[in-house]
């Protein structure tokens, strides 16, 4: 008989079941985490600009609100399903329990492909989303945010659409606003400067006082990577690769990561781009491959697996991006004593910003970059030290400690409230 496959979802629910048996808990303790709470699936009839109607698919799953309202983002794609959706607004229930933050998980999204959709369609696609789901979003109930293929303008509509439907203003409702509507500053960097001090924290543990000039590849040069990279070329680190879709640059002597940046930023792919001194363009797999001390993945999910994890050079792994490395290839790094940081800590300087951005909000006060970043990271830090706690309490791996500690607080959170009615 042939055994199927467990779904990302039936695999992560296993690892939650094995976080809280590890720490004594009963399946009492965590039944109630094993099911989502809600989930919301709904049709959107469309105008097109040919006048045709189009009908689209959207959802939105709330798996969880013991700890606070529902958080997570709206992604728009082809391949929106309903189980992607559920084991998204899971994992963003761990995610904000990792770093403390009071909120719980729920994740969005609509199945279409935005390419093919005009700004106007685009636009009327996501007030009749906004209109669907509104019974069960708000400041308190449940807080959107951008993912994949949604942006700023995309937010504002949504807040627009949401607010004119209740009859208030609801800054609150979601986060990565455009700034005029109550957008935080720092929000878009606040991903990329947490997976810098995650970095910066685990170097000082694998490397101690050895932090200046350690080289460090990073895979992806999107809004998290090229921040990460930026802001680590400023701490001393030399940044010896960094790519893109279309491969990667090379100089052992250190990138010149200014004139990247400037490339980048101006939304220019390297096959472009006009190297520096010394600097070389190598593919992907070449990046993975190359001698460095920190390896940061922070493009896709599944780059290293069993096929190449054997080539990895790094002594120390920070994953930026969601999933890079698959679950056989972090079991054969940690018999190696190749430390790896894992998403649901390094990447999670994006939901810390944007609770900030939600403060902001609530509250009407508006916190200086500076007080914003100082806020992050001492959550992001927080979290993090909690973290390596609880992996030497229990001698295991940093994923499977975050995984222990996020279902701790969520057990203790549904003890405390109890079960009703």
């Amino acid at each position: 008989m042939s055994h199927s496959k467990k779904s990302p979802f039936e695999a992560t629910l296993e690892k939650m079941r094995i976080a809280a048996e590890r720490q004594g808990y009963t399946p009492d303790d965590y039944a109630p985490l094993m099911h989502p709470e809600r989930e919301l699936a709904v049709s959107m009839p469309i105008r097109m600009d040919d006048g045709s109607i189009q009908v689209f698919e959207g959802y939105r799953i709330q798996y969880s609100t013991v700890r606070g309202p529902g958080k997570g983002g709206i992604r728009y794609a082809l391949d929106v399903d309903l189980e992607e959706v559920r084991s998204l607004a899971c994992w963003m229930a761990l995610k904000c329990a990792v770093v403390d933050i009071p909120y719980g998980g729920a994740k969005g999204g609509v199945t279409c492909d935005p390419t093919q959709l005009s700004k106007m369609e685009l636009e009327r696609l996501t007030r009749s989303y906004t209109m669907k789901i509104a019974p069960i979003i708000g400041e308190m109930e449940d807080v959107p945010a951008p993912d994949m293929n949604t942006n700023a303008e995309i937010m504002g509509w949504i807040y627009d659409t949401y607010s004119k439907l209740k009859g208030v203003i609801s800054r609150g409702v979601v986060t990565g606003k455009p700034l005029e509507l109550g957008g935080s500053a720092g929000r878009q960097a606040a991903t990329g400067y947490g997976v810098m001090l995650c970095t910066h924290e685990a170097v000082k543990e694998v490397f101690p006082g050895q932090e200046e000039g350690l080289r460090v590849v990073v895979q992806g040069a999107g809004n998290v990577g090229m921040v990460a990279a930026k802001l680590l070329h400023e701490r001393g680190y030399k940044i010896i690769a960094i790519s893109d879709v279309t491969g990667g640059l090379y100089n052992p002597e250190g990138l010149e990561i200014e004139a990247i940046n400037a490339h980048a930023s101006a939304r220019k792919l390297f096959d472009i781009y006009t190297p520096g001194t010394g600097t070389q363009r190598i593919s992907n797999a070449e990046l993975l491959g190359l001698d460095c001390d920190v390896l940061i993945p922070a493009a896709l999910g599944g780059q290293v697996d069993l096929d190449n994890v054997a080539s990895l050079k790094c002594k120390l792994l920070v994953e930026a991006a969601n999933g890079p490395v698959s679950p056989d290839a972090e079991d054969w790094l940690f018999e190696r004593g190749i430390p790896v940081i894992p998403d649901i800590l390094a990447n999670t300087g994006g939901v810390i910003g944007s609770y900030l951005e939600w403060v902001e909000n609530l509250s009407q006060l508006k916190l200086t970059p500076e007080d914003y970043n100082k806020q992050v990271a001492t959550i992001i830090l927080n979290g993090y030290a909690a973290v390596v706690a609880m992996a030497k309490e229990y001698q295991v791996c940093y994923r499977d400690a975050a995984q222990m500690l996020a279902m701790k607080r969520l057990i203790e959170t549904t003890k405390q409230r109890g079960i009703w009615p």
